[in-house]
């Protein structure tokens, strides 16, 4: 099984430069303001990953460590994850920095039946919300916006525009206005609730569009040889909910390490080999994204905290990788992902950690895990 600690990334790539991200490094300067207690993933090898404050490196590592670089374009969710899963993406998903141009708000407007939007700028989604809330209740017009990440954002107050009606505007932006050059990665529907000056989210209701793959990721190919695939968390978003047997959303890291414990738990011997892949989101999207040192270290003590759980669910010849999908870190002024090599723990069934150094790619991880299960695979990966 695959864990990947969204945002949890471990210095900036020679790259990041180009993606105004240098001298990040997300867990460095986290463990360096706030110093959280991770006696278990010390334990694994994480000081041997990166120079850490307060995670020492131990003498005989329990896991394989090292890092992974990105190397296709861009620095999202969508991206990360993709190129985990074994595919390359020569050209970024679009951004929108200055908000979606008027052909594709016009186009929105045309085939969702819409006489105008709200917003179309990138902001915080709690910020666009608050500012802009009140006068989507008294006008009924969509929020629409977007962030450093190639997304395509709709929030609306449910007494207003339905959760119903919302996600079909989601669908119309994905299928008849985010398609070709403005193929953004997510259209994702923001539902809201509450009163000015007191709107509140509701992630469990929050829908992410997400563009197809154009060819098949790992998770498919895994399917084809037989092997069952669970994603846990917002994994399958990101894939268009492509190649995955069981689906398990979740709102937060508690959430979705319960929900693993228990898919590990709930394998028995005799049933089909079965690959889980989680995401435990609130690294980046509670704490990365907000700036927030304290939540983000804490967060981190408490994943800690739940490891030996994880472990002792883990099967006989279970393999569990810790990863991430790109750097979000929140020391810096900027709130945006950043460019960052991401850690690499490995734990195999009775076997010493062993330096794994610096993959070349992301899709190390596919390939390894289509190896692990025997599965044919044709990736830019090499197996570790």
């Amino acid at each position: 099984m695959t864990i990947v600690l969204d945002g949890v990334g471990v210095g900036a790539q020679p790259d990041a430069v180009h993606y105004g991200d240098r001298g990040s490094h997300t867990l460095g300067h986290v463990c360096a303001a706030q110093q959280p207690s991770l006696p278990n993933l010390a334990a694994l090898g994480l000081g041997h990953v990166a120079d850490l404050d307060g995670v020492p490196r131990v003498d005989a590592p329990a896991a394989d460590y090292g890092r992974m670089r990105e190397v296709s374009a861009g620095k999202d969710s969508t991206t990360g994850h993709w190129e985990l899963a074994g595919l390359h993406l020569e050209h970024p998903f679009p951004t929108y920095p200055d908000g979606f141009p008027d052909t594709v708000i016009d186009a929105f407007r045309s085939h969702g039946g819409v006489d105008r939007v709200l917003g179309n700028r990138p902001e915080s989604g709690t910020v666009i919300i608050e500012e802009l809330g009140p006068e989507h209740e008294r006008t009924g017009a969509p929020i629409v916006y977007t962030s450093a990440d190639s997304v395509f954002q709709i929030a609306a107050h449910k007494e207003v525009i339905p959760l119903r009606e919302l996600y079909h505007l989601c669908k119309v932006a994905r299928t008849k206005v985010c398609t070709g050059e403005h193929g953004v990665g997510r259209v994702i529907a923001r539902p809201f609730v509450g009163t000015p000056g007191n709107y509140t989210r509701i992630s469990e209701e929050r829908k992410d569009f997400a563009r197809r793959p154009e060819t098949p990721p790992l998770q498919d190919i895994l399917q084809e040889h037989g092997i069952r695939t669970v994603s846990i968390g917002k994994i399958a978003d990101l894939f268009a909910r492509t190649g995955f047997d069981e689906m398990v959303k979740t709102s937060n890291n508690n959430e979705g390490i319960e929900a693993t414990i228990q898919a590990l738990r709930s394998h028995a011997p005799a049933s089909p080999p079965t690959f889980v892949w989680t995401n435990l989101v609130d690294f980046d999207q509670e704490y990365g994204h907000r700036n927030n040192p304290e939540g983000f270290a804490e967060a981190l003590a408490s994943f800690d905290r739940a490891l030996p759980r994880i472990l002792d669910a883990l099967p006989n010849d279970g393999v569990l990788v810790i990863t991430a999908d790109h750097g979000n870190d929140p020391t810096t002024p900027s709130t945006d992902h950043s460019r960052e090599f991401v850690p690499l723990l490995v734990v195999r069934p009775n076997a010493a950690g062993r330096a794994l150094g610096l993959r070349s790619t992301f899709a190390d991880h596919a390939a390894t895990v289509a190896r692990y299960f025997d599965a044919s695979f044709s990736t830019m990966g090499t197996a570790f």
